[in-house]
């Protein structure tokens, strides 16, 4: 298919008229400690993952219904919008979104990234960059202890008294890992270190793929006073693999569920103290409605694993793993200048602990005090926008039926979804689509026949459909539209056929960034990029000047 960029769209509806505000006007309310601002990039993530400003949040216009209550909860936040994509200014389509959800302060940023920086703004590559740049400046003014990878590995190989922790999600140390090491996820170290090196002698060896986690590990164990030799792995797997060095894959090692009170009751204290050395406030459960002050954001985690909260949480706190939630702080606190209460349930570690970091990259940050109350099960189901259109749905078996004409051209089927999904396992006859470029793509894609939508569950396909109704009544293109009910999942569900592959993307697949140092198969010279990347992070800080890290 010819570029998607080049066609003639349909016009959507016009959009209410947006304000503007100037770059400096930006960086000064991000300077501010008393005002809050969500600078938002609204293109996907791997245009974003270019070039942005070290506080802008990626909030794709493609998915701001799905993801817009949940991660900017107040709807008089001042919002701030960039992102020209395929050489379209995305911001006045963003912002109608967010005002017909309710937002009340809604701008554009002057001049859009070429305006901040023409202005002199800094910008940063990759994404969660504010907590990347956070762990190189902590690194940098602590000193974190490390050791190479063939220092590690000689130490593994002769079987030395070694313990190496990794701290990532799970799923991430199921991929790769390295030779003997066990799965701590972030802010579990502090709370399980003691019993997988109970040993004072041992040494504890902390890594992750890159070097975030594996510093901010490190110096999690060093802060909390653990009288165990500690050390990150340098560079993570990325510097594992870079000399030469073989992963393992499909590991499944794990701390011990059951910690010995004693151990615990240690772990409370040093977490205790760290959180209070970085300015954290501990605040009660009914004193909690006292931080919900006009203008003010507050968001509240649990941060014990996902497991534990499924098992049983406090109604109104929404499930991050601290360790993740230090590593992707941007994704989850959109709102700079937001409150941050923190939860474990009485657990009295993983929740300081993480809160001493958040505190230290200049979050107002509470700890929530006293007894767990796990009154809710489950995962929360997420409140969503309602459709502006009643499309109708069609069920697999009946876009079965449609097979011969999908492969003919005389019915059309958009997959919205992930694009990773998509090249995966998808429905035979699909094209892949960025719903934020539809009207482009539905320029060129044959127009006779039905025009059916899916996604993974049918939720994103959804909303695409109202747009889709839209553009095709302003054109008067009178052809039936449908939605898929229950998505791709229902047609696999069903034992219907699938194909894999990248045969039919409409647009290119910008919806996602390859991380250089996720999966197996990263060029070595990405993965040395990236490093090089990181290493280069202090110095852009010191140049961007809006951060208010302050490292204890």
């Amino acid at each position: 298919m010819t570029d998607p960029s080049n066609a003639t769209a349909p016009s959507p509806a016009a959009a209410p008229a947006v304000t503007t505000l100037s770059a400096a006007r930006v960086r000064a309310h991000l300077l501010a400690h008393d005002t809050e601002i969500a600078l938002l990039d609204v293109r996907e993530e791997d245009p974003y993952a270019q070039a942005h400003p070290l506080w802008a949040a990626n909030l794709p216009l493609s998915r701001i219904e799905l993801e817009a209550w949940r991660r900017i909860p107040r709807r008089d936040t001042r919002i701030v919008l960039f992102g020209v994509h395929a050489g379209e200014d995305l911001a006045p389509r963003a912002a109608a979104v967010l005002q017909r959800l309710g937002y009340t302060q809604v701008h554009a940023l002057e001049g859009g990234l070429d305006g901040w920086r023409a202005a002199g703004g800094e910008l940063f590559r990759d994404v969660n960059v504010p907590s990347k740049a956070f762990g190189e400046l902590v690194e940098h003014e602590r000193h974190t202890p490390s050791l190479a990878a063939e220092e590690v590995k000689a130490l593994i190989d002769a079987k030395a008294d070694v313990v190496v922790l990794d701290a990532r999600r799970f799923d991430e140390y199921q991929t790769m890992s390295i030779p003997t090491a066990t799965s701590v996820p972030g802010a579990e170290l502090v709370l399980r270190a003691r019993a997988l090196a109970p040993d004072p002698r041992t040494r504890i060896v902390v890594n992750c793929a890159g070097r975030t986690r594996s510093i901010i590990g490190t110096q999690s164990l060093v802060n909390a006073g653990l009288p165990n030799p500690i050390a990150a792995l340098r560079n993570g797997t990325i510097g594992w693999t870079l000399a030469g060095q073989a992963l393992d894959h499909g590991a499944d090692r794990r701390a011990p569920a059951d910690i010995d009170p004693a151990v615990r009751a240690q772990a409370q204290a040093d977490a205790r103290r760290v959180a209070e050395r970085a300015g954290v406030r501990w605040i009660a459960a009914d004193a909690l409605d006292s931080l919900r002050v006009p203008g003010r954001t507050v968001y509240r985690f649990d941060v014990r694993t996902p497991e534990e909260y499924a098992a049983g949480h406090r109604p109104g706190f929404a499930s991050a793993p601290g360790g993740q939630l230090v590593q992707e702080t941007d994704h989850h606190v959109p709102v700079r200048g937001a409150r941050i209460v923190l939860s474990d349930e009485g657990e009295g570690v993983r929740a300081p602990m993480t809160a001493s970091w958040l505190a230290q990259m200049g979050w107002d940050v509470h700890v929530l005090q006293g007894p767990a109350e796990l009154g809710e099960a489950g995962v929360p189901v997420a409140e969503l926008p309602p459709h502006r259109h009643d499309v109708d749905g069609i069920a697999p078996a009946a876009l079965a039926a449609l097979a011969a004409l999908l492969q003919a051209g005389d019915a059309v089927l958009v997959d919205v979804g992930a694009s990773a999904n998509y090249v995966k396992r998808h429905i035979p006859g699909a094209w892949f689509a960025v719903r934020a470029q539809l009207p482009q793509v539905l320029a060129q894609l044959p127009r006779t026949g039905t025009l059916v939508l899916t996604c993974g569950s049918s939720l994103l396909a959804r909303y695409a459909a109202d747009d889709v109704r839209e553009w095709l009544d302003a054109q008067g293109d009178a052809r039936a539209l449908r939605v898929l009910d229950g998505g791709n999942a229902a047609w696999f569900a069903a034992g219907l056929p699938e194909e894999s592959g990248e045969a039919r993307l409409a647009t290119p697949r910008t919806d996602r960034y390859r991380r250089p140092y996720e999966g197996t198969d990263a060029p070595r010279e990405a993965m040395q990029a990236y490093l090089d990347w990181e290493f280069g992070l202090v110095a852009q800080l010191g140049r961007d000047g809006t951060h208010h890290f302050r490292v204890i």
